[in-house]
């Protein structure tokens, strides 16, 4: 792996622990997949080079929210049928869908 795609790694992958409030680094093999299958969404989303587009060019704030939003819902809801251990209703999971795809909505590339 390149230095910079290992930065870009390293960076987000301590933000999506803090925002899970995770503090031990037992699952950190587990969340870089995550953080790298949540880059590959917002690839595809945003219709720009899948694969390289994102680690090396700088992220824009609202894709990188975006990311660690995802990241964590896939940690949080690793069985695919709840929000995560703190929602409080059914449609959390579809929730977090729509603030994840606004976010990346943000950076699309509108192509035909």
């Amino acid at each position: 792996m390149a230095k910079k795609q290992r930065a870009l790694l390293d960076d987000l992958l301590t933000k999506v622990k803090a925002n899970l409030i995770v503090t031990h680094d037992e699952d950190n093999s587990l969340l870089e997949n995550f953080i790298k299958s949540a880059i590959d969404y917002a690839e595809n989303f945003q219709h720009v080079e899948n694969g390289s587009y994102m680690t090396t060019k700088p992220m824009p704030p609202a894709t990188e929210q975006g990311v660690i939003m995802l990241a964590s819902h896939f940690y949080e809801s690793r069985d695919g049928s709840t929000a995560g251990f703190f929602a409080d209703n059914a449609q959390g999971s579809q929730q977090v869908w729509e603030a994840v795809n606004n976010l990346f909505r943000m950076g699309r590339q509108w192509k035909v």
